[in-house]
């Protein structure tokens, strides 16, 4: 169930820094906020605005962290701070704003919703964070999500990661991210680690939460778009296909819009 990224990288790189420029444009902005956790994404979505030539701000915000994901993010940085003259650092510590905040919340005896809850609690004080930079200093916030994330599984933070100015790489699979991040040189250490969403403080990885690597919800995410279905697979195959449809309805609130109850033209 392995896919090979087929893209042009050269090609998708240059198209993808010619529409950062030009949204930036249009916007009338002074460049872009990266929230930066030591994953691919984020490393190959900052790199991809630092091309831009505009101001690029690259920002830490640890929340308990694990070490290896701030030490991969650190690297990444000052990599790019060397090969990119417009690229500069911040680092707001948000763990004492976040252990603030659970103190002053009620708990609850269910401890998987807790855990989700504060797990999302993370993501969103990034999300703000990001906006409160992105608001001093004229910036818009670059989302760092991909396909078979954002649009296949959901795998992301509601008004958290989820919540950004707009997605560079939404339309790349993780396996193109991975042969951009390639491309791109960025630090070996990222491409060899295995993805973690970094909001649980350990390091536990995406596939353990997921139940299947990206390879194999990227495969899923192409079968269901050609309209197979569960029967037409055994196995593995189907124990992934029946993982990634799962997660697809669960999360399905996060890739619509936002329900709006229609008022009646007679009730007006």
């Amino acid at each position: 169930m392995a896919k090979k990224s087929t893209i042009q990288v050269e090609k998708v790189n240059e198209h993808i820094v010619n529409w950062l420029k030009e949204y930036a444009a249009q916007a009338k902005v002074n460049g872009f906020v990266i929230g930066i956790s030591g994953g691919v994404d984020s490393a190959v979505t900052s790199t991809l605005c630092a091309q831009t030539g505009l101001e690029v701000l690259c920002v830490e915000m640890p929340i308990h962290q694990h070490p290896s994901q701030v030490n991969r993010g650190r690297e990444h940085i000052k990599q790019l701070e060397k090969r990119f003259p417009n690229v500069r650092r911040a680092e707001t510590d948000l763990t004492p704003v976040f252990e603030g905040f659970v103190q002053q919340v009620p708990n609850t005896d269910n401890e998987h919703r807790l855990y989700l809850s504060l797990a999302n609690t993370r993501a969103r004080l990034r999300m703000t964070t990001l906006y409160y930079y992105a608001g001093i200093y004229g910036l818009l916030v670059a989302g760092t999500g991909n396909k078979v994330e954002d649009f296949g599984v959901g795998f992301y933070t509601k008004y958290g990661d989820g919540g950004v100015d707009l997605s560079p790489i939404a339309d790349l699979m993780k396996s193109d991210v991975y042969a951009l991040g390639q491309y791109l040189e960025i630090p070996e250490s990222i491409q060899n680690a295995a993805p973690t969403d970094g909001l649980f403080g350990d390091s536990r990885t995406d596939e353990e939460q997921l139940g299947a690597s990206y390879d194999e919800l990227e495969w899923a995410m192409l079968q269901a778009e050609k309209g197979l279905t569960s029967e037409a697979f055994s196995g593995r195959e189907k124990e992934v296909f029946d993982i990634y449809i799962r997660l697809n309805s669960a999360n399905k609130h996060k890739m619509v819009a936002i329900p709006v109850c229609t008022i009646p033209m007679n009730y007006r």
